[in-house]
């Protein structure tokens, strides 16, 4: 198969400047202002607007991973794993920052809306765009659904007299009314729901330190009795550790959305570079430091079930309203992510219809550069999953959220692939837009491969795991299948010959 272009149009140059050589093996639909007709002047290519600003950027990448998963479903890693649930997260922590590295490698190279979907067309050809793309879509409407009915849940707990639908209902307008009328409006949400996320770990971090310390009022130092007492800091073994990380490897799904976003930024290449940069080890460090005061400050087996660690910590550290206040921040990071789902898939939807894999209606843009026919046709599909969830909970969306369960996982190969490939091809072709590299290379990208495929294994081994895994190989096996028909038919035509003129 041959290589895939770079750039999106011929004579065109890289985002950065350097001359590339150009072919396009199929016609691009221009994109269209809502504001000008198709045969006027201003019916030409239009790149979305570059609204979003460094701060935005840095932020959507320190609190996009952040969310209900950490604050509310590290429990369950606890319960599997105790005190190792620390090498758990380590471990998952570790395989996502070597994807956002590859993935922040081939976006400062090559920033695009569509980010790893043109890197995996790129590298692999048009399957591989259409598949990720697709896939990828589907897995951020689903989800969409999950937080929206999570945070009308946590909303109707405070309200109850405003029916948990009707909340639903206003967080998908909010949202929809934000993400149509300017990125910047996108911009300002996140930053501020990813600064509150941010403080509240922060916070926690500080509070936790002090209690182990014994500096706080009524409290004594703890010491590792907590972590080498209960059977041990292993107490089911290396097995519970490996539980752990199934339990905790998808809440660090989201970090994507920051190379999506960084198209949408002044300077992509440079912006997403710096943001890759400085969310990476914050966001472990986030992530491994909560869970380590987590499970020093407190036995594992007194973690209940359904309860949020980070509450039961607040609560024996004598914090008022603990339970309150982390629903305050569980609700934010919920709307934080219906948020960014909302974004992130119009803005995948959109690439999409630029390379001709999704309806071409979806091209028109605003004139302030929003893309809000595929911004609508996000939250449409979006509007169907939550009223899904509302009324199937248990058996139409149970299976739909079971067909984009690891989706994640094959999404991160492909952008491993993508990068083993590309990075190659940059270097011999445009070195100088190599202004972040991926760590070991090619090692370190083989060793993530691995990890992923191990976990697949796992989770084939996992009573509760397998079904995620056998729906989502399923939804992928059909989207690849149409993928390849589509492949078919182009080659098919491209290879008739032209009939006879007499």
């Amino acid at each position: 198969m041959r290589d895939a272009p770079f750039a999106s149009g011929p004579g065109q140059r890289g985002d950065c400047g350097v001359p590339i050589k150009v072919s396009l093996p199929r016609e691009h639909e221009p994109t269209m202002r809502d504001d000008a007709p198709p045969s006027s002047p201003l019916a030409q290519p239009e790149p979305l607007s570059h609204g979003l600003k460094q701060r935005h950027l840095t932020m959507l990448g320190l609190g996009g991973v952040i969310g209900a998963g950490l604050f509310v479903g590290s429990g369950a890693g606890i319960a599997v794993a105790g005190p190792g649930i620390v090498l758990s997260y380590l471990i998952a922590g570790t395989l996502a920052m070597l994807v956002m590295r590859m993935l922040g490698e081939m976006s400062a190279a090559m920033p695009a809306s569509g980010a790893f979907s043109v890197h995996a067309e790129r590298a692999l050809g048009r399957w591989a765009g259409f598949s990720v793309g697709w896939l990828y879509w589907f897995l951020l409407v689903v989800v969409l659904a999950v937080e929206a009915t999570g945070a009308a849940r946590i909303a109707n707990g405070w309200v109850p007299g405003f029916p948990q639908w009707a909340w639903v209902l206003v967080f998908m307008l909010v949202f929809t009314a934000a993400n149509l009328a300017a990125v910047k409006n996108f911009g300002e949400f996140e930053f501020w729901f990813a600064a509150l996320k941010v403080g509240a770990i922060v916070l926690f971090l500080v509070l936790g330190v002090l209690a182990i310390a014994g500096w706080l009022p009524d409290t004594d130092p703890v010491g590792l009795a907590n972590l080498t007492g209960q059977s041990g800091f292993l107490p089911h073994g290396a097995e519970g550790v490996v539980s752990g990380v199934l339990a905790v490897v998808f809440a660090f799904g989201g970090l994507e959305v920051v190379t999506i976003a960084a198209a949408e930024t002044e300077d992509p290449a440079r912006n997403v570079a710096r943001a890759v940069r400085s969310a990476v080890w914050r966001i472990l460090f986030f992530y491994v430091g909560s869970m380590l005061v987590v499970v020093t400050l407190l036995p594992w087996t007194a973690m209940e079930p359904g309860r949020s660690p980070y509450v039961a910590v607040l609560d024996a550290i004598g914090v008022p309203a603990a339970g309150q206040i982390m629903n305050v921040v569980v609700f934010v990071a919920l709307l934080s992510a219906l948020n960014a789902n909302l974004y992130g898939s119009s803005r995948m939807v959109f690439s999409l219809a630029e390379r001709g894999e999704a309806p071409r209606g979806l091209l028109r843009v605003s004139a302030g550069g929003v893309p809000r026919r595929a911004v609508l046709a996000s939250v449409a599909f979006g509007f169907v999953s939550v009223l899904l969830n509302l009324k199937w909970p248990d058996s139409v969306f149970l299976y739909m959220l079971n067909a984009v369960g690891a989706v994640l996982l094959f999404v991160w190969a492909l952008i491993a692939v993508s990068q083993l490939r590309l990075r190659r091809r940059i270097e011999r072709e445009a070195p100088e837009t190599l202004t972040l590299r991926m760590w070991g290379f090619p090692w370190l990208t083989w060793l993530a491969l691995a990890a992923m495929a191990a976990v697949v294994v796992l989770m084939l081994t996992d009573e509760g795991a397998r079904p995620q895994v056998l729906w989502s190989a399923a939804a992928t096996a059909a989207v690849l299948l149409v993928a390849w028909v589509r492949e078919f038919r182009t080659r098919s035509t491209s290879s008739a010959p032209s009939p006879k003129r007499n």
